[in-house]
């Protein structure tokens, strides 16, 4: 490779369908998976469906959730790096490659992160000839720190936990200010990671609603999408979904431990990817029907149900869900994937939805990720038996009550918006102008916009650097 070329891979409506990318190079890309997981060709196996054009999902049944209202959920392990957040960094660094402000032969890319994000920029920088610098919080997981260094980053542990989010952007200046071609991909500022969400996951759902609908499951809408939020890139789904049906409810998911839009509360938490103690700027925060609080404890002992033998036994055997449903589920769950399943639960409670109401939720990675958590989680409350589980069964999922939840009123997204001002003009630099216009919708949609600007510079650079 020239060094003055750029390695690419899919554009925005190649990822959303991705029949749409050269037969051979889609063949390829799906042998790579297995044999050479490494190999750039890997970017084009970046989408929510396999490659028989299948969106992975699976519908929980209500043995599990407790409610009539089928719940979707979209499972991500399937992708590059086993968590879709993947794609969010191959967005952010390509529109950043194709536009000029980064080039792989000079820069070092700079990945602020509290886990997935990290992983995935890791991965992507790699398979497109950059350099990478993760900066994670010391306190996460081992296996996040051991996935980015096997694809070839180095990473920078930061003080604290998921929450600590201001000692990574104090690491991300530190950097900056020493070394000029450093280049900061900040996940909760870069309109890249919106993107992928906006236009890739917010219709790979609507696809899906469609779909289901065909199926007798739900009427053919998602009437609620629900996602924690980190660094607030996979809720921008929403956006799409309201734009498809305008009484659609979008529910963004804070931990208990750390309510920052719900009670300007501050705090440590252990789901690990969402509770980043700030609003991002890439939040539509002005669009949110509710926020809601989930207990950071209760994920993690009903991850443990679908981590320990006996918990699945007992999914199967005393609340009668089919084998193939569990055996799907027990690698594609992780603490936020719990997290926002318990989100997705209590929204169908509070608005008292009904068979006819689809709500869909993301599990954002799978059970590999949390060895180390659930090891932690046996020593302290032993394992999961038979009986144990029916109980955390019906007080996690069947028992979750319809508290601490705050509805999107005027007022309330006045607050959610307020508050970016604290991080981003009195830190990081933006203008009270640049927060005002994000006020109005006509912002949003003009970043929106820019996805087919986006598709068509990479078509051109295809056009022109081919072979």
């Amino acid at each position: 490779m020239s060094e003055h070329n750029l390695i690419t891979g899919p554009t925005f409506e190649e990822m959303l369908h991705p029949h749409l990318i050269d037969a051979d190079i889609r063949a390829k890309a799906h042998e790579a998976r297995t044999t050479d997981p490494l190999a750039s060709i890997n970017l084009f196996n970046i989408s929510w469906r396999n490659i028989d054009n299948k969106i992975q999902y699976v519908v929980l049944p209500p043995e599990l959730t407790g409610v009539e209202a089928p719940i979707a959920v979209l499972t991500s392990i399937h992708f590059p790096t086993r968590s879709h957040k993947v794609g969010a960094t191959y967005s952010v660094l390509l529109e950043k490659e194709l536009f000029g402000e980064v080039a792989p032969w000079k820069h070092t890319m700079v990945w602020p992160s509290t886990g997935n994000y990290g992983i995935g920029g890791a991965y992507v920088a790699g398979r497109m000839g950059c350099n990478s610098i993760v900066i994670l919080p010391e306190e996460m997981s081992q296996e996040r720190f051991d996935m980015i260094e096997s694809y070839g980053a180095q990473v920078i542990k930061t003080p604290g936990c998921e929450s600590n989010v201001k000692e990574i952007y104090d690491k991300t200046h530190e950097l900056s200010a020493a070394d000029p071609d450093v280049r900061i991909l900040n996940q909760f500022e870069v309109m890249g990671n919106y993107r992928f969400h906006y236009y890739v996951t917010g219709n790979t759902i609507a696809d899906l609603a469609r779909e289901l609908g065909e199926q007798g499951i739900g009427s053919g809408k998602a009437s609620a999408y629900v996602s924690a939020m980190g660094s607030a890139g996979t809720i921008a789904a929403g956006d799409r979904l309201k734009q498809e049906w305008h009484d659609h409810k979008i529910v963004g998911l804070e931990p208990i431990q750390c309510p920052t839009l719900a009670l300007n509360g501050y705090g440590g938490h252990d789901i690990q990817g969402i509770g980043d103690k700030h609003v991002t700027w890439i939040h539509n925060v002005m669009n949110m029907d509710a926020i809601m609080c989930i207990d950071d404890i209760e994920s993690k002992l009903a991850l443990q149900v679908f981590a320990d033998e006996g918990g699945l036994k007992a999914l199967v055997d005393r609340f009668g869900i089919p084998q193939a449903t569990v055996d799907y589920l027990k690698t594609r769950l992780g603490i936020s994937s719990i997290c926002n399943i318990f989100g997705a639960i209590k929204t169908a409670k509070y608005y008292g939805f009904g068979k006819d109401d689809l709500v869909v939720t993301i599990a954002t990675d799978g059970l590999d990720r949390y060895g180390s958590v659930m090891d932690d989680m046996r020593r302290d409350y032993g394992v999961v038996d038979e009986i144990e589980a029916v109980a955390r069964v019906r007080s996690l999922f069947h028992g979750l009550r319809t508290d601490w939840i705050f509805p999107g009123t005027p007022d309330n997204r006045a607050r959610w918006h307020n508050l970016k001002y604290y991080t981003w003009v009195e830190q990081q630099g933006k203008t009270v102008q640049e927060l005002d216009a994000q006020r109005g919708q006509s912002w949003w949609e003009a970043e929106q916009a820019k996805v087919k600007d986006i598709d068509a510079k990479l078509l051109d650079y295809r056009a022109n650097h081919s072979g």
